[in-house]
């Protein structure tokens, strides 16, 4: 029995509502390179167990990540996420627990989200943090609209080191706010002049380090820049545990600090649902979006958690609202409060220790193999590798050998005819000697 509450009238008075006589009309603004053509090429209907066959039969063309000797970054990285995190994250107190829109009835949700923001701030060096967004790529947008409101200019300078798809989404969400992006050039050596970028009219600068290819950028010099002619420096983290080693983007000038958390309690999951970090200085926290969860005590005099601000369109007029995309990942981030309370302070420096002797080991490993080059200055446990040959191409060999080997750079950069031999590949405290000795005779006898 078919669901089909409308009739034929009843959608053509909502196209006349509308003002559009076809439904196509409602999708114009959509790019016909990514509008469907007809049904997707599946069946129209199975039984419940030909699906679970069918579904089972494509799962098993993947190749797990944990099968196999794993050296994909770029973004999303492989860690050890302890048993106790998922059972703890599984407690039907927080498995139930969503976005928290009557607040104080969930003291439970707003203690974890209170303490996810302590962890978040200290991490960035920042003075205050939010309770979370959807991903990294979608705060570093947040961040560059949240940059307009302070500064009140609408010219953003995204560094050639910024990850590609990070990129896409600020210029994405620029282009519908009719704001400026200026986009420099890949930068797979860490040589850009970006200083040379910034005028009067800059809102801000959005700067990665490690950056998509693994360089470390130093901020301070561009964060006096910005300064200097009243912007801000948007700081941009893909591998949150590098602060465990690195200066904080805080200590070296940063007024907002955006990132992904998955490589703290969160597994690959094929690509999400992850976790993005918001922080900045307190002086801008009227402009900040998302959550904000604050102590308080009670009228007995009881600790109590609050929502202190809530700047959705949900919650507040439109016209005062700094987003309308500011939820918050809530299990994900329980997720990776549980992981960084477990690891603690000494914890957490010690698994960075670790993840960078690996990516050293790697380095010195492929440099040996004939043809291969590291192009990096430095690194913490990425790194961009110079093939002799196509990496997409060496990519599809390796894995047919059974090594996941990297990321080809062609393929979140496509057309550029001198990226097209270049390979991140990331390194982490789950490699072990063996991996990198697989990596290796794979590599020899692909190329």
């Amino acid at each position: 029995m078919r669901y089909l509450p409308l009739s034929d009238t009843d959608r053509a008075d909502m196209r006349a509502r509308v003002g559009v006589s076809d439904i196509n009309e409602i999708f114009a603004d959509i790019p016909e390179s990514a509008r469907l053509d007809g049904l997707l090429d599946l069946p129209l209907h199975q039984s419940e167990f030909a699906v679970e066959r069918d579904m089972a039969r494509m799962a098993a063309k993947n190749v797990a990540a944990s099968s196999v000797p794993f050296f994909v970054g770029a973004g999303a990285y492989k860690h050890h996420v302890p048993a106790s995190v998922d059972h703890l994250i599984q407690r039907s107190e927080f498995l139930t627990s969503y976005t928290p829109y009557q607040p104080e009835v969930t003291q439970g949700t707003l203690q974890y989200l209170f303490e996810f923001q302590t962890q978040v701030a200290a991490l960035t060096g920042m003075e205050v943090a939010n309770a979370s967004m959807y991903d990294g790529s979608t705060a570093t947008a947040e961040a560059v609209l949240m940059a307009h409101r302070v500064t009140r200019r609408n010219k953003a300078v995204l560094s050639g080191g910024l990850h590609p798809q990070y990129r896409a989404v600020t210029e994405g969400l620029s282009e519908m706010a009719g704001d400026r992006v200026v986009s420099l050039a890949a930068d797979p050596t860490g040589t850009e002049d970006i200083l040379a970028a910034i005028d009067d009219e800059t809102s801000c600068v959005v700067v990665q380090s490690p950056n998509f290819y693994g360089q470390l950028v130093d901020l301070k010099p561009i964060a006096e820049k910005a300064h200097a002619h009243g912007a801000l420096l948007i700081a941009v983290c893909t591998e949150v545990v590098s602060l465990g080693l690195i200066e904080p983007p805080g200590a070296q000038g940063a007024d907002i600090v955006v990132g992904e958390g998955q490589s703290i309690g969160n597994g690959l999951n094929f690509g999400g649902p992850y976790v993005g970090l918001f922080a900045t200085r307190q002086k801008f926290i009227r402009q900040m979006p998302g959550r904000l969860c604050g102590e308080t005590v009670d009228a007995n005099g009881k600790r109590g958690y609050v929502l202190t601000l809530s700047t959705r369109e949900q919650h507040i007029r439109r016209d005062k609202a700094t987003s309308n995309i500011c939820t918050n990942s809530g299990l994900c981030c329980l997720a990776f409060t549980i992981h960084m309370t477990l690891l603690g302070g000494n914890g957490l420096a010690t698994l960075a220790r670790i993840n960078h002797a690996s990516a050293v080991k790697l380095k010195a490993a492929l440099e040996e193999v004939p043809g291969v080059s590291v192009l990096n200055d430095t690194f913490f446990n990425e790194f961009t590798v110079k093939l002799p040959k196509p990496a997409a191409e060496v990519v599809e060999e390796l894995a047919k050998r059974g090594v996941l080997g990297g990321v080809p750079v062609s393929r979140l950069e496509p057309g550029q005819a001198e990226l097209e031999p270049l390979l991140l590949v990331a390194a982490s405290e789950v490699n072990s000697d063996e991996d990198r000795a697989a990596f290796v005779t794979a590599l020899k006898e692909v190329l």
